[in-house]
């Protein structure tokens, strides 16, 4: 009964009585399981609230917003620090992280960390060379021992304590992206009937069903991305470049030159590799909205051999 009350406890507190010592215990965590199932479920609620043009735009545009975080802030800034930025944006860009539901920035961060540090080696949680399809797509998380922010790998982090607020109660963001769809599709149904949406359609298509597409554009990268592609760089592990991954993760697919060169905000190297991140934060550079955004040497850039993970 203790137990069964801690899982539901962190469901809105995902550091309470967390217990360290469980990184050693491997096992699917079935009380993660359930919410993920029942987003998945939820996407059968579009049979009831049906369809418009305006609720699909959302959820489109909910889709690339929210991975743009991910793949910006997520990953290329808390994971690699590839460029810098104020502390409002920072967390402003982490708060938009964690409304794609998956967990907060520094358990992602910390997470991506290890697997650069143990690429497709026994270490690497969701390598599709050392574990399954399923696992390395999304079975990693549901375990146990991937429960835990591990802090320890992140104290450049660690040091905010609105990061660590975020990382902690890493719910509320996407309760909050939720309810702005819904008082959205609301809104517009008041002002606007000829839009042909309301309150619980925008709220499945702008939340639920853009939110289950994000989470397998964004697993993709584990699952595939080491499996299916080219391979232009030597490295010591068997990381892919892949140009549909690309589009779908606006620029992550380029995963091969990622593991080259970790340190760069850019994963498209070649002007045709397309990586609308980099494209994005360029502009944000220009806008001082971020600053010192790293790109790739070029001779970093002609070497075939393997620099890093």
């Amino acid at each position: 009964m203790k137990q069964r009350a801690l899982a539901l406890l962190q469901w809105f507190d995902s550091w309470a009585g967390v217990d360290p010592s469980a990184d050693e215990r491997h096992g699917i965590d079935w009380a993660r399981v359930l919410p993920f199932i029942g987003m998945h479920l939820a996407c059968f609620a579009v049979i009831w609230v049906g369809v418009s043009p305006v609720a699909v735009a959302v959820a489109v545009g909910g889709y690339f917003l929210r991975m743009f975080a991910i793949t910006a802030f997520y990953h290329r800034y808390f994971s690699h620090r590839s460029f810098q930025t104020s502390r409002l944006v920072q967390f402003l860009g982490g708060f938009l992280g964690a409304c794609s539901t998956q967990r907060g920035p520094l358990w992602w961060a910390a997470h991506h960390r290890l697997h650069h540090r143990h690429s497709d080696e026994p270490e690497d949680a969701h390598s599709p060379v050392q574990h399954s399809f399923l696992t390395s797509h999304m079975g990693w998380f549901l375990n146990t021992a991937n429960f835990r922010t591990r802090t320890e790998q992140v104290p450049d982090l660690m040091k905010y304590p609105e990061l660590r607020w975020l990382d902690r109660f890493d719910v509320v963001a996407p309760i909050i992206y939720a309810t702005a769809c819904l008082l959205l599709g609301r809104a517009l149904e008041a002002a606007a009937p000829q839009l042909g949406t309301n309150g619980p359609q925008m709220l499945v298509w702008g939340f639920v069903i853009s939110t289950v597409a994000l989470y397998h554009g964004t697993f993709t990268i584990n699952s595939l991305a080491h499996r299916w592609g080219s391979r232009r760089y030597a490295t010591r592990d068997d990381s892919r470049n892949n140009w549909l991954l690309a589009l779908i993760t606006l620029g992550e697919g380029w995963h091969n030159n990622h593991h080259h060169y970790p340190g760069t905000a850019r994963q498209g190297f070649r002007w045709w590799e397309f990586d609308p991140t980099w494209y994005v934060l360029k502009g944000l550079e220009k806008l001082r909205v971020v600053r010192e955004v790293r790109g790739v040497p070029a001779r970093v850039r002609e070497d075939k051999t393997c620099a890093s993970r």
